[in-house]
């Protein structure tokens, strides 16, 4: 009996995430793909999301899933249309999640295609089929499968419904972080410790540099927003419709609320973040202590004076036309697509707006120019010339910062064979690895892509 470890992508690369774990009972081979994202940035990651997975999809058994952001969930309809028929499995909220992602994901994919001449990734009857396989499991149930291996999830804190998955197979134990949410979160519950693994395949977005503080990131909020209303300027926020849009809702919360910030227009412009926000509406009891209990006591967090949420394309080509100061937030949160782009092409010429980037920006996105500090960006084709002020928090970003990569890698150094370090850009990956091994003494690589790993 054995167990190999393949993958598939997600190494090298922060997006596009897909394992394959290859349980051998010397009568049959269970194969199981742990995520299925879709690889985000620069226009060749269109042509690799297109390519062969390096499997055969029809000969995959089961997929897990560890959270609801289209980097791992993005390519399931795409998997289903070349054969694959098993069941997925996650938590009741990443199925929910992942339901109004990949919906909005059709969509936007169509458009792509027809944009680029060629047919799209895969269509709205690929998304269905994927959806009629999808079961759930809850945190913190074992759950034993035929195939003889057994799964646990814990709370991964990286957004609702995140999930470590923890498989248990010939009692070797192999856990797959997903991603780690940063800590500490303001909405969610902090990420569960892991004890007694084996092996981890952990991820490493930030494995090479650290966040500012809680107290930092809200205070530079603040004096970003309070320096774009002085320049009677607008704010745009790009922000992932997932997370990130409710987070920051919560922070700007408090800010008026706390009459720390004037009050200004502020634009939710997203038809998915309105979606989403109701879904963590109704998924209270999974919000940390905090904000559970300033719910409790009558606080609408996610609503304040002067909000508003905008989902036809009329309301939002409105926001454009209304007077500044005001604070639009819109997606997509790397600026590769999504209705965040008309704002950045209306603002960003004028000195006296702000561009503030809240989140990871993948290499070959407008997000990504501007945080590198491009001079000018091509969007839709055109070039516009940046003269708004770009800011960036990396505060509010939904993953783990290195130092806590780290203390969380530390709770099972004692057990671990080895940490495979991947879901990061190589330069990410490496230099966690390094310290990893330097801090901990534990075995931890960089991972070679379509290369089998047996875990012993």
């Amino acid at each position: 009996m054995s167990m190999t470890l393949r993958f598939c992508s997600g190494v090298g690369s922060v997006t596009g995430a897909n394992f394959l774990l290859t349980l051998d009972n010397s009568s049959k081979k269970t194969k199981i793909l742990v995520d299925c994202g879709l690889i985000q940035g620069e226009k060749a990651a269109q042509a690799e999301n297109r390519e062969d997975f390096g499997y055969d999809a029809s000969e995959i058994d089961i997929l897990f899933i560890t959270h609801a952001h289209l980097d791992h969930v993005g390519r399931i309809p795409k998997l289903v249309k070349e054969g694959f028929n098993g069941v997925i499995y996650s938590t009741p909220e990443t199925m929910a999640l992942g339901t109004l992602i990949l919906e909005d994901a059709v969509g936007l994919l169509e458009k792509d295609a027809k944009n680029e001449g060629v047919l799209p990734l895969y269509d709205i009857q690929d998304m269905r089929r994927a959806l009629t396989l999808w079961k759930t499991i809850p945190y913190h149930e074992e759950t034993s499968f035929p195939e003889g291996f057994s799964v646990y999830l814990r709370d991964a804190g990286h957004i609702l419904g995140s999930a470590m998955i923890q498989f248990t197979y010939e009692g070797k134990k192999v856990v797959f972080t997903g991603d780690l949410g940063n800590t500490p979160t303001p909405l969610l519950k902090d990420t569960e410790a892991i004890t007694g693994a084996d092996y981890v395949i952990m991820e490493s977005v930030y494995g090479d540099r650290n966040h500012e503080s809680k107290d930092e990131r809200r205070k530079k909020l603040e004096s970003v927003i309070k320096d774009t209303i002085d320049r009677q300027g607008t704010l745009v926020i790009p922000a992932f419709s997932l997370e990130r849009t409710q987070v920051i809702l919560y922070e700007i919360n408090k800010l008026v609320e706390s009459k720390l910030i004037p009050s200004v227009p502020v634009y939710v412009d997203s038809p998915l973040a309105t979606k989403i926000t109701d879904i963590y509406k109704s998924s209270t009891r999974l919000f940390n202590d905090k904000a559970q209990g300033e719910i409790s006591s009558g606080d609408d967090i996610f609503n304040f004076p002067r909000l508003s949420f905008t989902v036809s394309g009329d309301a939002s080509r409105s926001i454009d036309h209304s007077k500044s100061p005001k604070i639009i937030i819109a997606g997509s949160g790397m600026s590769v697509g999504g209705r965040v782009l008309h704002h950045e092409e209306m603002y960003l010429p004028d000195s006296k707006n702000t561009i503030l980037l809240v989140g990871y920006q993948t290499l070959g996105s407008v997000g990504r120019h501007l945080l590198d500090g491009a001079k000018k960006v091509s969007i839709h084709g055109k070039e516009f010339k940046v003269r708004a002020k770009i800011e960036t928090i990396l505060g509010y970003s939904s993953h783990k910062d290195s130092d806590h990569l780290v203390e969380f890698a530390a709770t099972t150094q004692d057990t671990v064979k080895r940490i495979f370090v991947a879901m990061g850009e190589p330069k990410a990956s490496l230099f966690l690895a390094q310290k990893l091994r330097d801090n901990l003494g534990v075995d931890a690589i960089y991972p070679e892509r379509a290369v089998d790993y047996k875990l012993e």
